[in-house]
């Protein structure tokens, strides 16, 4: 069988992952996510499968921004034969977003054309736990660079290493707004926003937490995840609305 060392896979990915590097190879096979074979002399023999498999994890991360922990569920089902529900959305799905429905609560929120798919934390899911990078990691996996992270922590969008499953994610969206032209100094209204929509969250969900029962807690993460969807689309929908008028306005 055609087998390959970890310098000709790189090779192969650069086309379509010009962030690979074989630092992030290794750190996906120390995760468990590939397993390719040693020669004797202890140096990896890549088959085709497994660079099939490397490329279906990179993928995930970069157009779905699924966590470690999800790819390996992904893969566990793809390796026992099983289907896996695709994130690309239905088109129920698809129609409930263009009549401005949010996704539950970790689902996927679909993606026009040529666009990524993100999907959406809710403040009901547990704190991601499954991954676990230093800064090195984190910028090789996000596509950042060590000025851009070290920008990122100054204006308050991350915080120190080690970084988790969502901070991956705040560095992979900022890095795409760096790529079309933004600063770091621009990405601090969105932290800006946050704080004002986390100052509107206290003032609703203060109250039944006060009450200290499980249901009134309940309640107040149902409260908590509505404002994260509902206040989502409304900001998208707004914006789409007004950038539409603007681009084209004659």
């Amino acid at each position: 069988m055609t087998s390959h060392t970890i310098g000709e896979v790189l090779n192969q990915l650069r086309d379509e992952f010009e962030d690979v590097t074989i630092s992030k190879i290794r750190f996906l096979e120390s995760e468990g996510l590939i397993n390719p074979d040693r020669t004797e002399s202890g140096y990896r023999k890549f088959t085709p499968a497994d660079v099939e498999r490397l490329r279906y994890v990179l993928r995930a991360q970069r157009d779905r921004y699924l966590p470690l922990k999800v790819i390996r569920s992904e893969l566990d089902r793809i390796d026992a034969g099983l289907p896996i529900e695709e994130l690309a959305g239905s088109a129920a799905t698809t129609s409930a977003e263009q009549n401005g429905v949010a996704p539950p609560p970790g689902e996927a929120v679909p993606a026009a054309a040529g666009e990524r798919m993100v999907v959406a934390p809710s403040p009901l899911d547990p704190a991601p736990t499954d991954v676990r990078l230093d800064a090195t990691e984190l910028t090789e996996t996000a596509g950042i660079d060590a000025k851009d992270l070290d920008a990122l922590v100054d204006h308050g969008l991350l915080g120190p290493a080690p970084y988790d499953g969502e901070d991956l994610q705040v560095a992979t969206l900022a890095g795409e707004l760096l790529g079309g032209g933004l600063e770091v100094r621009h990405l601090r209204m969105y932290r800006q926003f946050a704080e004002r929509e986390l100052a509107l969250a206290e003032q609703l969900v203060s109250p039944l937490l006060r009450q200290r029962n499980p249901d009134s807690r309940r309640a107040a993460g149902e409260q908590a995840d509505l404002l994260v969807r509902a206040g989502a689309s409304l900001h998208r929908t707004l914006l789409v609305q007004r950038l539409r008028a603007m681009l084209t306005r004659r």
